[in-house]
């Protein structure tokens, strides 16, 4: 009975380790083969992203040779602000604040 069992473990194990490993691979392949697909026209890239907080993070999207800072939360998506393409974050412009 025990030897049964120790048997089928060292059959279903190793099974099971190649089971992961290939649809670890498989998963990585097609990630890598959508996201050639998407790019298309390429006016739009992601550059960064920074997680501030659980559900809370930091964009930089590059789009039209422009860089936009986003805040990203379970709310929604906020531009924060923007820059050209070319300048480095020393020259962040921030939009004009809206009262409310």
């Amino acid at each position: 009975m025990m030897a049964d069992y120790l048997l089928r473990l060292a059959l279903l194990l190793p099974l099971l380790g190649v089971m992961i490993w290939g649809s670890l691979k498989l998963t990585r392949y097609l990630q890598t083969r959508l996201v050639g697909l998407q790019g298309g026209s390429g006016t739009l890239e992601l550059v960064e992203t920074s997680l501030l907080a659980p559900g809370l993070k930091l964009a930089v999207v590059r789009f039209h040779n422009r860089e936009i800072l986003l805040g990203c939360s379970r709310a929604g998506i906020v531009r924060l602000g923007e820059a050209q393409g070319d300048e480095r974050a020393e020259t962040l412009t921030l939009p004009p604040k809206s009262e409310v």
